[in-house]
């Protein structure tokens, strides 16, 4: 059998998962190892971004192609005997957007890791996926923040809307419990040795600064299935707990919109909005999550409230202020911008890179990255009722680049007027509406 006939094969086992799922959501699931073959270890493998830093063996995606077929045939061989021991995870920090002087830990895996984890993935998420929820959006396949913030501001239009819960969880990723997320995997996977190989890379530990730590909780962000891992734990413990117990238990609508972390839960009546409050907490500690109780914040926002000239709220979410604004016929409806904080941290980002780039390349060259970096900024903050944001985010940063191409040398490169003519010949990209939310 061919390579690609084989890897069909392997794809149309994980549909037929995803059916038998779809259809019975309670169905278990006892064979799964097969599905870790040449063919779709060797697919996984092509899928991998080379260009992505290496883990702590140091191995890179050119290196180990060398001898492909040999060195996946090895690890199958090592996963029959139970001898594959997933490497630890190499963690370095980034910066937090949105916010200056702050880092989140990104886990960095090695290679093999990686390939064993893509294929991991693929079988969780043909398991799971027909289970979350429509008003879950965080990293699933035809999903994305758009649809999230779009669902979202939608409800708020067509909905009797009075106070939106803004939830904000304390270090979701590194606080996930092993032990309640493998006693939630077991109750739909009994394949004993794909259980073991997933607590062997709970336990794999992070390396820190050459420091090796172990712990009982976390998975690190940036590895191939810790976002389908992350979704499979929230869901049982935040989405169906929400869905199907504290939704029978209020008396007027509430709904909730989550992307992986980041979540909201609009409420119709003050009655509701308390008593979920008062649960929430209790109901995260249950299962090892925290509230990060400073930033979880009841706002009001009611159109009906606004229009009879009530002060009403705004809040947060995935990179956007929701706020109450009027539309051109005078009617108040929910719109979106992009937050202050984000938008000047993302200037000064532009300040910083103008800077060091200035003397690195020929300007043409420079220019072309540059708009290459706007065209980026327009694509995801370019929504309906945002484009004057984005124009002026645009015009600043086109500001701050002829600002710093003149500090190339002690002369002055252009005058503005120069500048306007060369921007004629190579334009910068317009601000637009790339994702309509009505």
């Amino acid at each position: 059998m061919g390579t690609t006939d084989s890897r069909l094969t392997t794809e149309t086992k994980l549909k037929r998962i995803a059916w038998l799922s779809a259809k019975d959501h309670q169905k278990e699931f006892s064979n799964l190892m097969h599905l870790y073959n040449l063919e779709s270890l060797a697919g996984c493998f092509n899928e991998l971004d080379g260009r992505k830093a290496v883990g702590a063996d140091g191995i890179t995606k050119e290196a180990y192609r060398e001898k492909l077929g040999p060195n996946l045939l090895d690890l199958i061989a090592r996963m029959k005997r139970m001898a594959y021991i997933p490497g630890p995870v190499r963690q370095v920090l980034i910066p937090k957007e949105g916010k200056p002087g702050a880092k989140r830990p990104l886990g960095i895996g090695n290679l093999e890791d990686k390939i064993v984890q893509k294929m991991t993935q693929k079988i969780l998420e043909s398991i799971y996926e027909p289970v979350f929820l429509k008003r879950s959006y965080g990293f699933r396949p035809g999903l994305g923040c758009h649809d999230a913030i779009s669902a979202l501001r939608d409800y708020l239009y067509r909905n009797d809307v009075r106070t939106v819960i803004d939830v904000d969880l304390a270090n979701f990723f590194g606080t996930i419990d092993h032990k309640q997320l493998e006693i939630i995997l077991r109750k739909r996977i009994k394949d004993e040795t794909f259980i073991r190989y997933l607590i062997r890379m709970f336990k794999a530990g992070v390396l820190a600064e050459g420091e090796l730590t172990i712990s009982d909780e976390g998975v690190p962000q940036g590895s191939p299935c810790s976002p389908v891992l992350a979704n499979i734990f929230a869901h049982y413990v935040i989405d169906d707990w929400f869905e199907n117990i504290v939704k029978a238990h209020c008396r007027g609508q509430v709904e909730m919109f989550r992307y992986c972390d980041d979540f909201v839960i609009c409420c119709q009546y003050d009655n509701d909005t308390k008593r979920i409050r008062q649960v929430l907490g209790k109901r995260l500690s249950k299962y090892g999550l925290r509230l990060n109780e400073e930033k979880t914040k009841l706002v009001p926002f009611s159109s009906i409230e606004a229009s009879n000239g009530s002060k009403q709220g705004a809040f947060d979410f995935l990179g956007f202020t929701l706020y109450l604004g009027c539309s051109k016929a005078g009617q108040v409806i929910p719109k979106v911008k992009t937050i202050g904080k984000r938008y000047r941290s993302k200037l000064k980002k532009v300040n910083d890179w103008c800077r060091e780039m200035r003397n690195q390349y020929k300007l043409e060259e420079i220019w072309k990255r540059f708009r290459i970096k706007l065209a980026g900024h327009i694509q995801y903050y370019g929504v309906s009722f945002n484009t004057k944001r984005v124009s002026t985010f645009c015009s600043h940063s086109i500001h701050i680049f002829f600002k710093w191409i003149n500090r190339r040398s002690q002369r002055r490169s252009f005058s503005w007027d120069k500048f306007n003519l060369f921007m004629k010949k190579y334009p910068p990209p317009k601000a637009r509406v790339c994702h309509s939310l009505f």
